[in-house]
C-alpha cells in the first residue's frame, strides 16, 4: 500500500492513539497486507508536535477536508479512528491508503495512495472545513 512519501507532522495525541492501535498484534493482524507496515512507517517519519502547535492547514484526526479528485470532482472527507469509518457519509478510516495519504497533509498538497485495485489513485486537497485543534478541541 504506497503513500506518497512527504514531510508529515502529527500532533502527539494523534500518534499515540494510532501507534497504541497498530501495537495490538491481533488489531494490526486485521488489516489488510502491508497496511500496519506503512501506518508505522508513516508514524516513525512524522515530526510529533502538541496539539495547541500544529498549523492549521495540516489534517489531524477527525478534520473534515474537501479534496479533488481528478475524474470525479470534489469530495467531502473526514478522517476518522476505523471504529468511526462510514465511508457513504464521507467518514474515512485513517488505516486505509486514502486515510494514511490525508494524515499530516497539508492544504494545497496532491496527494496519492495506492488503492485495493492496485491503481495510483491522487488528489488534491483543496480546503480545510474543519480542525479540531484550530478550533480548540484538543482531546477529540
Amino acid at each position: 500500500m504506497e503513500v506518497l512519501a512527504q514531510e508529515r507532522l502529527l500532533t502527539g495525541l494523534d500518534h499515540a492513539r494510532l501507534s497504541t492501535l497498530l501495537f495490538k498484534p491481533r488489531f494490526a493482524a486485521s488489516l489488510p497486507a502491508g497496511l500496519a507496515e506503512t501506518a508505522r512507517e508513516l508514524l516513525d517519519a512524522s515530526e510529533v508536535v502538541d496539539a495547541t502547535a500544529v498549523d492549521p492547514d495540516v489534517v489531524t484526526m477527525r478534520s473534515r477536508v474537501i479534496i479533488d479528485r481528478p475524474g470525479i470532482g470534489e469530495i467531502n472527507v473526514c478522517l476518522v479512528y476505523p471504529i468511526e469509518a462510514d465511508p457513504e457519509s464521507g467518514c474515512i478510516s485513517v488505516l486505509t491508503p486514502l486515510g494514511l495519504s490525508l494524515l499530516g497533509a497539508r492544504v494545497h498538497q496532491v496527494i496519492t495512495w495506492t488503492g485495493p485495485d492496485g491503481r495510483e489513485h491522487r488528489a488534491k486537497l483543496l480546503r480545510m472545513i474543519y480542525q479540531p485543534e484550530a478550533a480548540g478541541d484538543y482531546r477529540i
